[in-house]
């Protein structure tokens, strides 16, 4: 789910990140400037804040991180 282009680590790989992933992609987001948003979410496994990121910013950074 899409909210103003942005969307989540879930959304974009297609399974949980984790938390320590979740912090390098904040913090790569933050250096970058990128704008960064939050959704809550409530599910059996996970209550609580995610963050939302641009597609673009997040390709880059996979991209990137893989080489």
């Amino acid at each position: 789910m899409e909210e103003r282009g942005l969307i989540s680590l879930y959304d974009y790989l297609g399974y949980a990140a984790g938390q320590e992933l979740g912090d390098k992609v904040y913090k790569a987001a933050l250096k970058a400037k990128q704008e960064v948003g939050t959704r809550e979410i409530s599910n059996t496994r996970y209550k609580g804040k995610v963050m939302l990121y641009k597609r673009e910013f997040l390709q880059e950074y996979f991209k990137t991180e893989q080489l």
